[in-house]
């Protein structure tokens, strides 16, 4: 069998002008001429078609494809596992390229949508991605992860620059009440424990009391958030599960 030139642009989805061109350059010369002059591909021509259109889908030159093809110590097994290598890197460089699309997309939904500027003025090093991946880990089945999602979604960097502030305020607070010898169990403490809550509640998800003496653990046996607390004061995290604890046997005993 013998095809012509439009025949073959047929099959390989590539142009009669490409063709012609890979003709010109020794790169595909077609096996036979028609009476005409006219060029006709054999099924060994369209074998060699296909690698080369496999390679050009890799990126390399014509140059370079040429120089594979036409190898004198290669035979067909060899470039079978050339090609399979190739295509085995080109799916991990893919698979890398759709992990840090996805990491991007999981940051919009977040509502984290700032210039690297504005990320610095509002969170400065505290990075509101750092516990993303395994907060969705955590609870990304849960209805609290999937609303807290939902109103981060809306926040504009207002939003967060107003957070922040809450936060800040709430610290220097919590930092001074312990620096005043104030036991986690007092009702400054616990105050400041319910108002902890009444935060969560009001900026990501409806947070119970029991569902705080679960964050309250996590503050304690998590190492990060254990020093993203003690940051503010050494022995904080500690002091504020032990006041999130007594708050909630308040409320539940009322």
């Amino acid at each position: 069998m013998n095809y012509s030139v439009g025949q073959v642009a047929g099959f390989a989805g590539v142009t009669v002008r490409a063709l012609h061109h890979y003709d010109g350059i020794g790169l595909l010369p077609p096996s036979e001429r028609s009476h005409a002059g006219h060029r006709r591909y054999s099924d060994a021509d369209l074998d060699r078609l296909q690698q080369i259109l496999f390679y050009r889908e890799l990126g390399f030159p014509l140059d370079e494809v040429a120089t594979l093809l036409d190898d004198p110590e290669a035979d067909p097994r060899a470039h079978l596992r050339r090609r399979l290598g190739l295509l085995t890197a080109r799916i991990e460089q893919l698979q890398e390229m759709a992990a840090a699309v996805e990491h991007a997309m999981e940051a919009r939904e977040m509502g984290i949508d700032l210039t690297p500027e504005e990320r610095f003025e509002v969170f400065g090093d505290k990075d509101p991605e750092q516990y993303a991946e395994e907060a969705e880990r955590r609870w990304g089945g849960t209805e609290p992860y999937a609303e807290s999602q939902r109103r981060a979604a809306r926040y504009t960097k207002d939003d967060w620059r107003r957070m922040q502030e809450e936060v800040a305020d709430w610290s220097a607070r919590y930092d001074a009440l312990m620096a005043a010898g104030e036991p986690p169990t007092g009702e400054r403490a616990m105050d400041m424990a319910e108002e902890h809550r009444q935060h969560i509640s009001g900026w990501f998800y409806a947070c119970s009391h029991a569902l705080h003496q679960s964050l309250g653990e996590m503050y304690v046996t998590d190492e990060r958030f254990k020093a993203f607390y003690d940051s503010t004061r050494p022995g904080l995290a500690e002091h504020l599960r032990e006041a999130i604890s007594a708050n909630a046997v308040r409320h539940t005993s009322a």
